[in-house]
Formats: C-alpha cells, structure tokens, sequence
C-alpha cells in the first residue's frame, strides 16, 4: 500500500518477486555499463590513438571529455528529475548512453569520438543517483541496507573488470568494441526499467531553468577536471594553463555557492549540506573513495612498469578484491540495520589501513601471492565501505530528496576519485625522484657497493656501459618502490584519521528504523 512522503505525495509500495528480481538487475546492469565507461577506455589508449592517427597525449582526452561531463551532469540530477520524473529521466538517461557508445564505436577520428564521449558522459550523470533512489523504493524499509548491498556489489566489480575487459576487446577484437558492448546490456536495461517502473513515476514540478547556476557549474567543474588530468603532463603551476584552470575552477566554484545559496529553485540543492548525516557520510566516502581510488591506480601502474608484470597478471592482481566484497556485501545489507553503521565504517577503514601498511611493507623481492594477499584482505573493507555509508548519508533525507542528495554525494566521491589519482600518481613521481637521487647518492664512482655491482654484472658478459645501464635500471626500480610504499604508509595513515569523521554522524536507530532512513518513509 502506497504510503505518504513528507512532502504529502504517495510514494509506490516496495516491489515483491520477480519483480523486485528483475527490476535490480536492470538497475544494477545500467550501473554496471557506466561505471565500466569511467575504467574501460584506459588501456585501449594507445591502440585508439595509433588507429586515428593522433599522439597518446591527446587520446587522453577520451578520458577526460567523458570525466568533465560526467561531473557536471551528476549534480544536476536532482532537478532534473523533478522536472522529468525520475523513471523517465533514468530510461533517457540509459537510452541516449546507448546511442552516445554506438557513435563512440562508429566515430571516424578523434574530433567525433571526443564529441561522442562528451555526450557519454554528460547523459550517464544522472544514471547512478537514479539508480539508487529507484532500487531503495523497489524495497521495504527494513531491506534498504540489502538495496544498498545488491546496487554496491556492481560498482565494486566493475572498475576492476574495465581495464581487463578493456585490455582484452582490444587484443582479441578491435577497440571500437569496448562501446558496442553497452549496446545490448543498455537495451535490456531499458526496456525492464521502463516495463517494472512505468507506473511508480515520481511527482514531477514544472521548476524554472537556473540558467546561471549552470553556466557556472559547467565552467568551475570542467576547469577542474582539466586542471586535474593536463597538470601531471604540464608540470602542474608551472604550465600557465594549469594556473588559468585553477584560477577558473576556484573564482567559478566561489560564484557558483553565492549565486546558488540565494537561487530559489537552484540547479543543485547545496541547504543539504547542513543536514549533518549528509555531510559526515558524504565527506568520508569521498575522501575514503578518493584514498582508495589512487591506490587502485597505483598497485597495478608500479607492477606493470617496474615489476614486469604484463596488464593481464596486473588485472589477476586487482581481481580479488572484489571476491570477499561479493561475498561480504549481502550479509552486511542484512544487518545494516540491527547494527549501527558507523561501527561497519570504521572496521572498514581500518581494514583499508592495514591493508595498505602491509603494502607498504613491499621490496622489489616480492613474489605474485605476497602482492596479492592484501588485496583479497581489501575485500572485507570494501564490502564494509559503500553499503554503510551510503546508508549513513542518506539516512535523514526525505524520500523526494534522495535524488539530489544522491547525486551530490556522488559528484563529491567522483571528485574526490579524481583528486586522488591526480595526487598519488604525482607524489608517487615526485617521491621517486627524491628517493632515485638519495640512492645515487650513495653510490660515488669509488664505492665498494657499485664497483661489485659492476663486476658481478661485467662477468655475466655486460659491456661496462651495459652494466652501468642495469645499474641505473635497478635504482630507479627501488626508488619507484619506495615511493609506493611512502604512498601507501600515507593513505594508511590517513585512513585511520578518517574513523573520527564517521563519528560525527548522529546514531540511527536500532533495527529496521535505521534502514528506514536510507530508504525513505514509504
């Protein structure tokens, strides 16, 4: 029986049998496809550039077209949806991501596939806010944390499998297949959403277009999201460029909050941040997500090009993580509420801790099953990472409210995600090049340890300058090493710290009521 909201429009009953089934497969396969999209392109970087005839440098901006879309487009879906009802806003949103990929795969150069991943990114924004509000409905109150567990399970996978997948369509097919594969799971996505939830429309209000809200969203968000993948590659405030983006982002993000703070119908709904479950929950997801998020990139960047791991046994690194997480996730969604959610949180960010201080305990010796360990361990954290969080964010949010408070906290995580590659893959360059000179140091024309080195390699059949040339090999191995292990000690470090954050959200209520808070009064 459809039950009242706060706002006094009825709210449909939660979905029962196949249904309910059905309706979060289709959800989670939508997820699924966009979150892959974020990951997949990666590693087919090279063989899309070679094939339209430009440099790696500028198909990066395969990456980074679909990035600054994708960021703009996720808050604004929670006046979107109000305009256009959320089950009609999230089949669009599906429907014309299937045709954005279709034009990816068929694009003839580099120009039209930029286009085409712009356009991508931007219709894929409001997908994964839309997804959770619908999945939450499609569920009693009591079984909002098991939601939350089916729906997590999906972003969990699929950043691991897009650069395998990715890695994969290419050497086995040809890269414009790593598009046309959203092309059926899209479909079928659709056209289950549209023949479940058709009739659980939300209640749509004709709002007025904030047209300066989003002009400066547009310029402060795209100038950082710029600023963030050319300032590695432009030596960051070095490059003017990078100055003139930071200096956009941050005049435009500072007009954006005034203009947006006196908007009466604004394009994001910027009054939730002082509901304090929000921001606690928001702020510590997105600063765990960005930690985690570089240290995903990290792992597999330092075994592939110091290690001499090839991407495939990179990606068999990476892959278990996901296996306790799958494992994990629907007995957590089941006493999500009986338990308090801030417990599960800080068991998670002390796994993430110990997990990276064990890596940071790595030396070039290290074998595939001492690598791979902490990785398995990894999967307990995340399993106790999203779903409690999530749960914890939108747990004093009413039920016509859970779009845009979903779609703000993930254009946060999504932030934050892109933050911490930006800044580990940078400190992780800048630490190596203090640890390479540091060992040259030690290492003076007339040192024993050097002239044994040489020797040793000269009587393996090494010219001299051969054996000078593995030298420098082998230091800039270690040095690469020892920067990784900086990065990890730091993110350990810094996990720890992020437990007193989660403690800062208000308990929620024992038993199924807390559950009831992240699913919305029914």
């Amino acid at each position: 029986m459809a039950a009242p909201a706060a706002d006094g429009a009825l709210q449909p009953p939660p979905l029962t049998g196949s249904a309910r089934t059905w309706g979060t497969f289709a959800l989670s396969a939508a997820t699924f496809m966009n979150v892959l999209d974020t990951s997949i392109a990666n590693v087919s970087l090279p063989a899309i550039a070679g094939d339209l005839g430009v440099s790696p440098t500028q198909g990066t901006w395969i990456i980074t077209s679909f990035a600054v879309a994708n960021a703009i487009a996720v808050p604004l879906t929670g006046w979107l949806s109000q305009r256009f009802g959320q089950v009609r806003l999230f089949v669009a949103s599906v429907t014309l991501f299937v045709m954005a990929s279709l034009l990816c795969g068929l694009a003839p150069n580099m120009t039209l596939l930029i286009a085409a991943r712009t356009l991508q990114g931007f219709v894929a924004g409001p997908m994964i806010p839309l997804s959770q509000s619908l999945l939450l409905s499609s569920y009693s109150r009591a079984q909002a944390g098991l939601a939350m567990a089916m729906w997590s399970m999906t972003t969990l996978v699929a950043p691991v499998m897009g650069p395998l997948l990715g890695g994969w369509i290419t050497d086995n097919i040809s890269w414009p297949w790593i598009f046309y594969i959203n092309v059926p799971v899209g479909i079928a996505s659709v056209l289950a959403t549209w023949a479940i939830y058709h009739k659980r429309e939300s209640q749509r209000r004709k709002l007025p277009i904030d047209g300066m809200g989003l002009a400066l969203l547009v310029i402060w968000v795209g100038a950082m999201q710029i600023m963030l993948d050319i300032g590695k590659e432009h030596d960051w405030f070095a490059s003017p460029w990078v100055v003139g983006c930071a200096l956009t982002a941050a005049i435009g993000l500072a007009a954006f909050l005034i203009w947006e703070r006196g908007e009466e119908h604004p394009v994001v709904d910027l009054s939730l941040l002082k509901i304090r479950n929000f921001w606690a929950g928001a702020l510590a997801t997105s600063v765990g997500y960005g930690l985690f998020f570089g240290n995903v990139v990290l792992l597999p960047l330092w075994l592939q090009q110091y290690m001499g791991y090839t991407a495939t046994q990179a990606g068999e690194i990476m892959a278990p993580v996901g296996l306790l997480a799958l494992l994990l996730s629907p007995w957590v969604g089941k006493n999500i509420g009986k338990m308090d959610a801030r417990r599960f949180a800080t068991v998670a960010f002390a796994v993430f801790a110990l997990v990276l201080w064990m890596r940071s305990n790595f030396n070039t010796q290290a074998d595939f099953t001492t690598i791979m360990v902490p990785t398995i361990i990894q999967g307990i954290g995340t399993a106790l990472f999203f779903v409690p969080l999530v749960t914890i964010t939108l747990s004093e949010i009413r039920p016509e409210r859970i779009p845009a408070a979903s779609g703000l906290s993930n254009f946060m995580r999504i932030t934050a995600g892109a933050f911490g590659t930006s800044i580990t893959t940078t400190q992780w360059e800048n630490r190596a090049t203090l640890h390479h000179a540091q060992l040259v140091e030690g290492l003076t024309p007339g040192s024993p340890a050097l002239a044994q080195a040489l020797q040793t390699l000269q009587a393996g059949g090494l010219t001299p300058e051969q054996a000078m040339g593995q030298v420098e090999r082998m230091l800039t191995q270690q040095a690469y090493m020892l920067a990784a292990n900086d990065i990890f000690y730091i993110s350990a470090v810094l996990f720890l710290l992020l437990i007193p954050l989660v403690w800062l959200a208000h308990p929620m209520r024992a038993g199924p009521g807390s559950a009831d808070a992240a699913a919305g009064a029914h």
